[in-house]
């Protein structure tokens, strides 16, 4: 393959939505507007007040119901130190919610969130997705119920709930969002590994990791796992571009997007060889494969 063709199959495609991205786009979706936040904001002194008994019976309920006892491995009671890692971790996002965050960076933690609901935390415990949906749920739920324990007007909850629904069904989407991509990232029976080199290595928190890949998987497939499951390496070592495909049966052109090495000197290696100068992201892995990334003058 000469050089011009390799970087020609040196594309990514079909990368999900950017975290920040799909907050922003859910975010509009929903119509989360100033008027909601407003009405939201008359509920949060009530919240805050009954912000602790919430982290507290909500572990205790989990505790209290075998399947989701079972899952944090509680059926013989609580292990106070994973309950505190759990209660402070519940505890900061309640937190952000009560006070209505709607940054970008709240949206790569929900995400996260996600990723270790999927088993990819220290504890590598996974909490199968309809827990995660009905406890949003539940959630929104509680906050019906401590606005009514706290006697505010029948107008003022109906309204503050619209907000709170809207939010909290965003924030549903951006974990699940975080979940299917861990999930994929080790789906398949063949272990390969990823090494990051220099500023990447800062963006992910780690050096190596371990993921998996399935017979017959392209380095084009492993390395979309790599970036939906970290994106927040896609602005220093991808760039997009864009292509045009004019359909017979169409009227119209379709547009879609690919992401390709940044231009500079990035490299992208399968076991220490350029895939720019082999068959690009078309080459098959194998077992024990090592993908590494290195950005410029590496």
């Amino acid at each position: 393959m000469d050089l011009t063709a390799a970087a020609s199959a040196q594309e990514i495609r079909n990368l999900t939505p950017e975290p920040g991205e799909e907050w922003r786009r859910l975010l509009k979706f929903v119509g989360l507007t100033r008027e909601d936040k407003l009405a939201m904001s008359r509920t949060v002194e009530t919240l805050m007040r009954q912000a602790p008994d919430l982290v507290t019976d909500t572990y205790d309920y989990l505790q209290s119901v075998p399947d989701t006892a079972s899952i944090l491995g509680w059926e013989d009671g609580f292990d106070e130190s994973h309950l505190e890692e759990r209660r402070r971790f519940f505890t900061v996002w309640l937190a952000r919610v009560i006070g209505m965050d709607t940054s970008e960076e709240f949206a790569h933690y929900l995400f996260r969130a996600g990723k270790l609901h999927a088993g990819h935390g220290p504890r590598q415990v996974h909490v199968p997705p309809a827990y995660i949906t009905t406890s949003i749920g539940m959630m929104g739920a509680a906050f019906a119920r401590c606005m009514y324990e706290a006697n505010l007007p029948g107008d003022v909850v109906a309204l503050a709930m619209a907000g709170w629904n809207k939010y909290l069904s965003v924030q549903l989407h951006l974990m699940d969002l975080g979940y299917r991509v861990a999930i994929e990232f080790s789906r398949g029976d063949l272990p390969v590994s990823y090494d990051l080199y220099g500023r990447l290595r800062q963006l992910a928190g780690w050096r190596t990791i371990k993921g998996s890949a399935s017979e017959g998987e392209t380095l084009e497939s492993a390395l979309r796992k790599l970036f939906n499951y970290a994106p927040e390496l896609r602005a220093e070592a991808l760039r997009p571009v864009w292509h045009s495909h004019e359909k017979e049966e169409s009227l119209w052109v379709e547009v879609y997007q690919t992401y390709v090495p940044t231009p500079g000197g990035w490299r992208f290696l399968l076991n220490g060889r350029n895939a720019g100068f082999e068959s690009g992201f078309e080459k098959r892995v194998n077992p024990q494969d090592v993908i590494s990334i290195f950005p410029p003058g590496r």
